[in-house]
């Protein structure tokens, strides 16, 4: 996974649980991507809309944003409807990645502009295969979009 690896991936995840997961998984995979994460989609946005303003965050916007959508606060559909009205965002790949089977609430996250969606799967071993093949496909075989 050598596409972009200075550019960070943010994850947006208030479950320290499986964010610890996604964690292992992304070790296991050698991700050598920085991985960022924010705990709520207040956090999400103050990162992405302020990058390379605040000292303790990266100031390369990230190269995929995997968003949950039961956060705290601001949520992910909130934030994701907001990344994509902003014209200096709305080209960051977000990828959904959520408990939430619900076909109401894929179809409206692709309404709102997620460029994918996955359900969380409860097996580790589920888990880290589902995240193979994302990582694969948005960090190695897909072409990015610069976005400064």
């Amino acid at each position: 996974m050598v596409n972009y690896p200075l550019r960070p991936l943010l994850v947006v995840e208030d479950n320290a649980e499986d964010f610890t997961a996604l964690s292992r998984v992304f070790r296991k995979l050698g991700l050598p991507n920085l991985v960022v994460r924010c705990e709520d989609g207040d956090q999400a946005l103050a990162y992405l809309q302020g990058h390379g303003q605040a000292a303790d965050w990266p100031g390369a916007l990230p190269a995929l944003v995997l968003l949950d959508l039961n956060l705290p606060g601001t949520d992910g559909r909130t934030v994701l409807e907001t990344l994509k009205k902003d014209p200096t965002l709305q080209a960051l790949p977000v990828v959904v990645l959520s408990t939430s089977s619900s076909t109401r609430d894929v179809e409206h996250c692709y309404q709102l502009g997620a460029n994918g969606y996955l359900t969380k799967p409860i097996q580790f071993a589920a888990l880290e295969a589902k995240l193979k093949v994302t990582m694969q496909y948005w960090l190695e075989a897909s072409e990015l979009p610069q976005i400064n």
